[in-house]
C-alpha cells in the first residue's frame, strides 16, 4: 500500500506535497498507494513523527494527510489508537539521531518488501522496485518453494530482499533488524448452545466483514468461480445489493468444465445478480503461454498468482468496466480447516514429497532440513491466508484495483475457529448456507472437480517442456546454486513424453519454471 525510502540520521521534518511524505532535505519519502479504499496521515509532536498508510474504515471520517502537530500525551494516545486499527495499516516513526521503524498491520492486504544499501532502506508493494538489491537465490526458500511448501517469514526467494511480516517490525540504522510479534492467540472449537444459529452467525459475519469499508457496489466485483467460498460471499452480498454486483471468474478445462459453466449459471440466475458477468476461458490464455508477462520476461515477483497469464486478463476486463475493488473468497479454506489434531492427513501430506521429485538439487534437498527455521510465528490470519493474499496483490493494484478478503475479517476467523468439527470439514458450512439460499444439489454438492490441474497439465506439456528444455540448453541460476538437478530434469521431461502424467509430482514443474522465470529477470 506503499513505496518508501528513508535515510535515518537526516531529517526528520514530513510535509505532505500532495501525493507523498518527504522530508525538508529530500533524503527520505513515503509515497502511498493512491486508491479510495486506502488514506494517509502523520502527526508530530516536534521531535517525533509518526507516518501511517491504512486502509479506510467506512464508520471514520476521512484523515486530513496534513502532518498534524500534538503535544507529547496526544502524540503517545494518537499512536497508541493508530496501532489497534482494525484494517490493514503500515506506520512509520521517525526521530532525530535515532533509526526509522516500519510497523505492519495484522490482516496483511498487501505486502510490503524491504531492501537497504548506503545507509539507505528502500521498500515497496512492488517486488519489481528491489531488483538492483536482489543478490542471489536463497537456498532455503528456494527450496521450499520447489516443493511446494512455502513459509510464512522475513526470508524472500532473493537475498538482499526482505518481506515484512504481519504485526512485525522493521528496525533501520545503517543495518536492518527484522523483529517478529508475540504468536497471536487463538481460540478452539467448542460446543453450540441449544438455540445457537450457525449460518445467522456466518452471514452476520460476512455483513461485518463488507462493512468494515466503504463498500460501492457499483465499483466493486465480486469472484464467482463456482467455488464455495467465493459463492457463498457473492451470493449473500447479491441479496444485499440486489441487481448491482457484476461478477468475474476463470473457467477451467477438463472434467469440470460443463459443471462450473452449469452451477454458475445457477448462482447467477437463483440470485439477483447485476447484468456483467466476465469470463475468461483458460483455454485460451493458458499459463506459460509466450505472450504471458512472466515468460517475455518481465520482472514478476515469484510469489505473484500462477496463473499469472488468465488471472491478468480478467483483471483487465473488470478494470475496464469499471471496477476499483474486488472481493474474493481466499481464507475460505483455511477458515474451516480441520487442525492438525483433527486429521493426520496434514502431516502426511507431503511426507515423503522428495523421493518423486528427481530434480532436486542437492543444495535445495540439504536446505529442507532447516525449512522451519525462522519463520513467522502463529499469525492472526492464517500463514497460508497471508501469502495467498501476496500472489493476488500485486497483479490487482498496478492496475488501480484493491482487494478486499471477507474470510480475513477477525469476526470470521473467530467463528471458524470456535465452530464444531462437523460443521468445518467438507465445507459443510458454506455448503448449509448456499442450501439455504435455495440452491440445488448440483451447486451445493458437485460430482465433478472443478480444478486447474488439467490446465496445468496442458500448459506443461504445450509450453512448459520447450521452456525447460531451454533452460537446460541455455543454463539457469538454479542449475548454478545446485537447488534444480538438470540430469533429474532430463529424466522426468523424458518421463513426460511416454508415462502418465502424475498430478501430485509433475505438476510442480510449474514452479521449477516460474522460479527459473523470476531468477532470469531479478538477477539478470
Amino acid at each position: 500500500m506503499l513505496t518508501l525510502r528513508l535515510t535515518p540520521y537526516t531529517s526528520s521534518r514530513w510535509a505532505w506535497n500532495g501525493t507523498a511524505y518527504t522530508t525538508d532535505d529530500h533524503a527520505s519519502e513515503i509515497r502511498p498507494y493512491q486508491h479510495p479504499l486506502v488514506e494517509q496521515l502523520a502527526i508530530s509532536d516536534a521531535y517525533r513523527t509518526t507516518l501511517i498508510v491504512r486502509e479506510r474504515a467506512a464508520d471514520r471520517l476521512i484523515c486530513s494527510p496534513q502532518v498534524r502537530t500534538v503535544t507529547p500525551v496526544e502524540y503517545d494516545q494518537a499512536t497508541d489508537a493508530a496501532r489497534r486499527w482494525p484494517l490493514d495499516y503500515v506506520m512509520i516513526e521517525t526521530r532525530p539521531h535515532h533509526p526509522v521503524r516500519v510497523i505492519a498491520g495484522a490482516p496483511r492486504t498487501t505486502p510490503l518488501y524491504l531492501a537497504h544499501s548506503g545507509g539507505v532502506l528502500h521498500g515497496s508493494w512492488e517486488m519489481a522496485d528491489l531488483r538492483s538489491f536482489a543478490a542471489a537465490l536463497s537456498p532455503r526458500e528456494t527450496a521450499r518453494l520447489l516443493i511446494y511448501r512455502p513459509r510464512y517469514g522475513a526470508e524472500t526467494l532473493f537475498t538482499g530482499i526482505h518481506r515484512l511480516t504481519e504485526r512485525a517490525v522493521a528496525t533501520f540504522g545503517g543495518a536492518l533488524d527484522l523483529h517478529y510479534p508475540e504468536p497471536a492467540l487463538h481460540v478452539r472449537p467448542r460446543a453450540l448452545a441449544e438455540d445457537g444459529d450457525v449460518l445467522a452467525a456466518f452471514t452476520e459475519a460476512i455483513d461485518n466483514a463488507l462493512d468494515r469499508r466503504p463498500f460501492r457496489p457499483d465499483t466493486t466485483a465480486f469472484h464467482l468461480t463456482g467455488g464455495f467460498d467465493s459463492g457463498t460471499i457473492a451470493t449473500w452480498a447479491a441479496r444485499r445489493w440486489p441487481g448491482q454486483l457484476s461478477t468475474g471468474a476463470l473457467l477451467v478445462i477438463g472434467a469440470g468444465r460443463k459443471q462450473q459453466l452449469r452451477r454458475r449459471k445457477q448462482l447467477r440466475d437463483g440470485l439477483p445478480f447485476g447484468e456483467r458477468d466476465f469470463l475468461v476461458d483458460c483455454r485460451h490464455y493458458p499459463p506459460l503461454h509466450p505472450d504471458c508477462a512472466r515468460v517475455r520476461g518481465d520482472v514478476i515477483s515469484p510469489y505473484e498468482e500462477p496463473l499469472h497469464y488468465p488471472f491478468a486478463q480478467l483483471t483487465a476486463q473488470l478494470v475496464s468496466n469499471g471496477a476499483r475493488a474486488l472481493v474474493t473468497g481466499l481464507g475460505g479454506d483455511e477458515m474451516v480447516a480441520l487442525s492438525a489434531e483433527e486429521s493426520d492427513a496434514v502431516a502426511l501430506a507431503n511426507a515423503h514429497i522428495t523421493e518423486k521429485l528427481p530434480w532436486l538439487g542437492p543444495r535445495a534437498r540439504a536446505a529442507l532440513e532447516f525449512s522451519e527455521d525462522s519463520i513467522a510465528p502463529p499469525a492472526v490470519v492464517n500463514s497460508m491466508t497471508l501469502l495467498s493474499l501476496e500472489t493476488t496483490a500485486p497483479p490487482l493494484l498496478r492496475v488501480g484495483v484493491w482487494p478486499l478478503h471477507p474470510f480475513t475479517d477477525p469476526d470470521m476467523i473467530r467463528l471458524g475457529e470456535e465452530l464444531p468439527m462437523h460443521w468445518r470439514e467438507f465445507k459443510s458450512l458454506q455448503r448449509r448456507q448456499l442450501a439455504s439460499l435455495g440452491l440445488s444439489d448440483d451447486v451445493t454438492n458437485p460430482v465433478e472437480r472443478e480444478s486447474f490441474v488439467w490446465l496445468v497439465e496442458h500448459s506443461l506439456k504445450t509450453y512448459g517442456v520447450p521452456l525447460m528444455r531451454g533452460m537446460l540448453t541455455q543454463g539457469s541460476a538454479l542449475f548454478d546454486a545446485g537447488l534444480v538437478d538438470p540430469d533429474g530434469l532430463v529424466r522426468t521431461l523424458d518421463e513426460l513424453g511416454h508415462q502418465p502424467y502424475d498430478e501430485e509430482y509433475h505438476a510442480k514443474l510449474l514452479q521449477v519454471i516460474d522460479l527459473h522465470l523470476a531468477a532470469q529477470a531479478f538477477l539478470s
